[in-house]
């Protein structure tokens, strides 16, 4: 498992801490202590959750990538989840734009343990232009069941949460549900009917998602 050579966090913030953000005590079960890696300042910043599938098409990862860098522009930081796919277009996107624009990483794993490896380099990057933040101590390797837990953080840290493309069962929806039970806003980019990774998306507006044709049915739902 690929290992930051900087083996030691930023800041260690426990619940209760002045510096602890404030939107996470939205969650039923808050986490105990963050583990964060990169500008501390960043955390007052309004948030928006790009997220999707491992697997995307190239049109996802074209969307992923546009609406990142439009949110981006408008003054959002980006967050994700550090996965292939759709995250890591919008993280890579947003790095893209400069040393002005910002994106967050909510990790699965400790913070010295990057996962998947192949995003090493994108983590380092995200470390110098944004912020890395786990729930988890330094060591920990990722499990299956400490993603759909990262997922509760992504939805509470935004003040919204844009769907790419998803399957009707994934992660991606547990994140959109999460949002909607705190009171956050749900977009999600429509697809073709007969696209398995449409589906998801396709689901969530027939819930009551809003539909994303372009950022700016994002930023007309958004007060930051």
């Amino acid at each position: 498992m690929p290992i930051f050579p900087k083996s030691n966090c930023t800041a260690c913030i426990a619940r209760g801490d002045k510096n602890y953000p404030n939107r996470l005590n939205d969650l039923y079960d808050p986490p105990s202590s963050l583990y964060i890696d990169g500008d501390l300042g960043l955390l007052k910043t309004p948030m928006i959750a790009i997220v999707g599938s491992r697997k995307a098409s190239a049109e996802g990862l074209k969307n992923a990538s546009a609406f990142a860098q439009e949110l981006s522009r408008a003054g959002l930081l980006i967050v994700s989840g550090l996965a292939r796919g759709i995250d890591g277009a919008a993280h890579q996107a947003t790095l893209n734009l400069g040393p002005k624009h910002f994106t967050m990483a909510v990790c699965g794993a400790g913070l010295d343990v990057i996962y998947p490896k192949e995003h090493l380099d994108l983590a380092r990057n995200i470390q110098n232009q944004g912020l890395l933040v786990s729930e988890y101590p330094l060591g920990t390797a990722p499990k299956s069941s400490n993603f759909p837990r990262r997922n509760r953080i992504i939805a509470a840290f935004s003040i919204g949460v844009l769907v790419i493309e998803a399957a009707e069962r994934s992660g991606s929806l547990i994140t959109a549900r999460l949002a909607l039970e705190m009171g956050r806003e749900v977009f999600a980019v429509p697809g073709s009917i007969r696209q398995p990774l449409s589906r998801g998306c396709n689901l969530l507006i027939q819930q009551g998602a809003k539909l994303a044709q372009n950022p700016e049915d994002v930023l007309e739902e958004l007060v930051f």
